[in-house]
């Protein structure tokens, strides 16, 4: 399938005279607001495209997601890293969310014949983990947890942050750019600093970070984002 292009997108799987049949308005919108969005410069079609598809997953939107795990797989995803957004999301959205995702995209998967080959290892050579890092991690989940839950404090550490994160197959930037993603879309604001300064020195951008907040807003709706605009703000200001 060839790649799309901006100008050749579609917002969502709704045909327009089934939109202008409902709600004229909705059509223009889609037609001049959406479609601009993605056109904007600040992300990259593939870059907005692995947002939207965070953002789908964490909010469990299964109606337009096979349009968008298309979509991304044609702006440049590739499979093994569509694979490791499901894969992290499951962790950071939710057991089921990550289930209902692997739903459609098996039949995406077929469609296109992408088999177990083109998908990451179970067990993959891991990224190599830093000590000091995990060891100040540690100690700050210690600090905000205290003895009330070991579980949760030892699954933490392994599997999340001994395994998932040091998968080879999905970068590190691109990890964080879902963890993101995913915490706006569901308004989890709460860790969104601590992850948003460790996506900065993943290698995103200031001018990406923002951006991520406007796209959230038209796949989460604008509350969402103005709760996570004011963290982010506070984030960038703080390492300028």
């Amino acid at each position: 399938m060839a790649q799309q292009t901006p100008t050749q997108y579609r917002s969502t799987v709704v045909p327009s005279e089934v939109i202008q049949s409902v709600s004229p308005a909705l059509g223009r919108y889609e037609q001049e607001d959406v479609a601009d969005l993605w056109k904007r410069p600040q992300l990259s079609a593939r870059d907005r495209s692995v947002v939207t598809v965070a953002i789908l997953v964490a909010r469990s939107q299964t109606a337009d997601l096979p349009h968008y795990v298309n979509l991304a797989l044609d702006n440049g995803v590739t499979p093994k890293e569509l694979s490791e957004v499901i894969t992290h999301l499951a962790f950071y959205a939710g057991w089921t969310n990550g289930m209902s995702a692997v739903a459609v995209t098996h039949e995406i998967f077929r469609e296109r014949n992408i088999g177990v080959d083109q998908l990451p290892a179970s067990m993959p050579e891991f990224l190599a983990l830093n000590e000091d890092g995990e060891a100040r991690r540690q100690s700050s989940v210690k600090n905000l947890l205290g003895t009330s839950s070991p579980g949760l404090e030892q699954f933490t550490t392994d599997p999340l942050f001994r395994d998932v994160w040091l998968r080879p197959d999905l970068s590190l930037r691109d990890r964080s750019l879902v963890t993101i993603s995913s915490l706006m879309a569901n308004g989890q604001v709460a860790q969104l600093a601590g992850h948003l300064n460790r996506a900065l020195d993943n290698g995103l951008t200031a001018e990406q970070a923002g951006e991520v907040v406007t796209q959230v807003a038209f796949y989460a709706g604008w509350p969402n984002a103005f709760s996570a605009g004011p963290v982010v703000a506070e984030v960038l200001k703080g390492r300028s």
